[in-house]
């Protein structure tokens, strides 16, 4: 069985995290990944321990590369750009992260390659885009979170702005670059052409802000950090329990009434003030302590057994250990293991896409440091002594 994308080759010059997130898609769903490292020390994350494997490979690495093949290329010089543009040749994609214009003194900018391969898909990811006032910053996800709102909203409502717990702004990128690039490919296959994707951390950051910009571009106020509260829903947050806490989401007024019955106070969903959704995003301050008393009397387990029984959305805080071991994730195949060429076990987190006729497929672990060198320069139409020449001079 085919994988979905199968037939597509990428060239990917992208290091860090959301290039490579967005490689790892495109290889999970079929797509030929080729993966252009510096020589010695390729990506930054492989450096990025501990943890790490026993040969020293990083976890950061591992979360970000799989199924791709690593070919040592040193872009600085002129045999290492003939490489390239042998590559992108025949290439569907290239996917790159350098910041605005850096390639274009290689040779190997959008307006250069698409010289030779008009069909070329070229995808550039940066901080803040092509163009711009800031178009010439580097693009890092942390300060990308707070420069476009999100810390803003994130953490304790009587305390400091926090930022979210993974690299979010540059996964949304990867996510929304993969999109991008399969509707470019789409396009191509009407029109022939190619195109330049141009992607942006901080366009995707503010793009992701969802609800919480609506309400800010409807209502006109500056959105609040909330906590674990919700901005349109109440009750809809974290709540201390005899032994722990839990999530409570109640979506609507229905459910409002069964938590209300749960806790034997029936009247409080008769109160003017919590009757309806909207009177209880307005009386936030004076229904959530009375509720908060309430489910300090029962633990967790039992306030989840009760609340499931009755209808209303909850759901425990699980740790990371917790959510991998969970049945759920477990049915799902959420966790895999890979051999690398040396018959070591590398774990990994699957690919959540289903797809029933060209499911994602796992062909190999996150590579070596220029394990596919040889290989892909001999496709390439490169003789053996060519190679030795060039691994020679320290170009691969």
């Amino acid at each position: 069985m085919s994988g979905a994308l199968a037939g597509i080759k990428v060239v990917d010059l992208s290091r860090v995290l959301a290039g490579p997130w967005t490689g790892q898609l495109l290889a999970d769903l079929g797509a030929d990944v080729v993966k252009v490292e510096r020589p010695g020390s390729g990506d930054d994350t492989r450096q990025w321990a501990p943890p790490s494997l026993e040969d020293g490979t990083a976890a950061y690495f591992l979360c970000a590369n799989r199924g791709k093949r690593s070919l040592t290329v040193d872009i600085t010089r002129p045999e290492g750009q003939e490489i390239v543009r042998r590559l992108v040749a025949d290439a569907d994609v290239l996917l790159e992260n350098y910041k605005v214009g850096g390639l274009a003194k290689y040779g190997l900018d959008y307006a250069s390659l698409r010289e030779a391969n008009p069909r070329l898909v070229y995808c550039s990811i940066t901080g803040f885009g092509q163009s711009g006032p800031y178009a010439e910053m580097a693009g890092y996800d942390y300060i990308v979170q707070g420069m476009s709102g999100l810390m803003s909203v994130t953490g304790p409502a009587d305390g400091e702005p926090h930022k979210v717990g993974v690299a979010v702004t540059d996964l949304f990128t990867g996510l929304y670059a993969a999109s991008a690039v399969m509707a470019a490919l789409i396009a191509r296959g009407r029109s022939g052409e190619g195109q330049h994707v141009d992607m942006a951390l901080f366009d995707c950051s503010l793009a992701m802000l969802a609800n919480v910009a609506s309400n800010w571009l409807v209502g006109g106020r500056t959105p609040p950090r909330l906590g674990n509260a919700h901005a349109n829903i109440v009750p809809y947050q974290v709540f201390a329990c005899a032994d722990g806490h839990f999530i409570l989401a109640c979506g609507n007024d229905r459910q409002f009434r069964a938590v209300c019955e749960l806790i034997d106070q029936p009247q409080l969903a008769e109160d003017p003030r919590f009757a309806t959704n909207p009177a209880r995003v307005a009386a936030r301050e004076a229904l959530i302590p009375l509720l908060a008393e309430a489910f300090s009397a029962r633990g967790r387990d039992d306030w989840l057994a009760r609340l499931d029984r009755a209808g209303v959305p909850c759901g425990p805080i699980n740790t990371v250990d917790e959510a991998f071991a969970d049945p759920q994730a477990r049915h799902r195949g959420m966790q895999l293991e890979l051999r690398n060429a040396r018959g070591q076990a590398v774990p990994l987190v699957a690919c959540p896409i289903k797809l029933s006729a060209t499911p994602p497929a796992y062909r190999t672990p996150p590579p070596d440091l220029g394990q596919h060198s040889d290989e892909v320069l001999r496709a390439l139409g490169y003789a053996p002594e060519q190679v030795a020449a060039l691994r020679a001079a320290g170009v691969v």
